[in-house]
């Protein structure tokens, strides 16, 4: 199901800048039985981001009734919302005048993301590293073509998903989720100051965590750092939180904060 500036049988326009450059961010939002889980934040996100690439962007409130109207008819799925610059500029060089590209869709939460969470996962290290922009960390931007590449290798049998390391061999992320690591009273949460995407639900955890008077630091985490920790945990928008219970060959604990979390922020698939 998908809808493009509000209507339903409308079509994306061949020349604009989100198919032809990736000009544009995408949010990714869980349906709760009360509407958009965090929806306020995934909005910010969506503005600040629109303002980084050059552009001005409010959701408007006809783009918010129809978003609030999809939670309640389709509750526990994801909405997915891409905002793109439009169509319009010659070439690279963007338009003067911006008309943003607004589209919807409605998605099931995949089965196994419920299992997840009861049983974690294992995580292997890509062979493929992120490369370094300040510009565009944090941005949930159109341009995933890493992830893509790195999605496309098969993972091995035992694991779940691909851990992502930059190209000076920090931890950044996993494909598709934000990572925290905990070493006695200490959470740490790769610094995603060069590169990675900046979660919605990464920020909840870490507010939640600073409301519970939990020592939560954004450091850079070298790869050869990871034996120094006891638990690791993945989050995002759509799965909540995930338990690691392994990096390649090196086993992690369950932490009983995640638990405690996915209590706290109605996240319980």
């Amino acid at each position: 199901m998908f809808w493009v500036n509000g209507a339903s049988l409308a079509s994306v326009d061949p020349s604009d800048r989100g198919l032809a450059y990736g000009d544009g961010l995408f949010a990714t939002m869980r349906t709760g039985a009360e509407g958009i889980l965090f929806f306020d934040a995934h909005q910010a996100r969506l503005t600040a981001g629109a303002a980084r690439l050059g552009f001005q962007w409010q959701m408007s409130e006809a783009l918010q009734q129809q978003l609030h109207a999809l939670a309640i008819e389709y509750p526990h799925h994801c909405i997915k919302l891409i905002v793109s610059r439009g169509v319009g500029g010659r070439g690279y060089t963007p338009p003067e005048t911006v008309n943003p590209t607004e589209i919807v869709s409605v998605h099931a939460i995949p089965s196994h993301y419920a299992k997840w969470q009861q049983a974690g996962i294992c995580l292997k290290t890509s062979s493929i590293r992120l490369g370094l922009q300040p510009l565009l960390a944090g941005m949930k931007h159109l341009n995933r073509l890493e992830q893509v590449l790195i999605k496309s290798h098969p993972l091995p049998q035992g694991f779940d998903d691909w851990l992502v390391n930059d190209i000076e061999d920090n931890v950044i992320e996993s494909s598709m989720a934000n990572v925290f690591f905990i070493k006695g009273n200490r959470v740490i949460t790769p610094s995603l100051a060069q590169c990675g995407v900046a979660g919605v639900m990464r920020e909840q955890v870490m507010i939640a965590l600073l409301e519970q008077n939990m020592n939560i630091e954004c450091l850079p985490v070298g790869a050869e750092r990871l034996i120094e920790f006891d638990s690791a945990f993945i989050t995002n928008s759509v799965l909540g939180i995930v338990d690691v219970l392994a990096i390649d060959s090196l086993m992690f604990s369950r932490a009983p904060i995640t638990a405690q979390l996915r209590q706290t922020l109605s996240l319980t698939l």
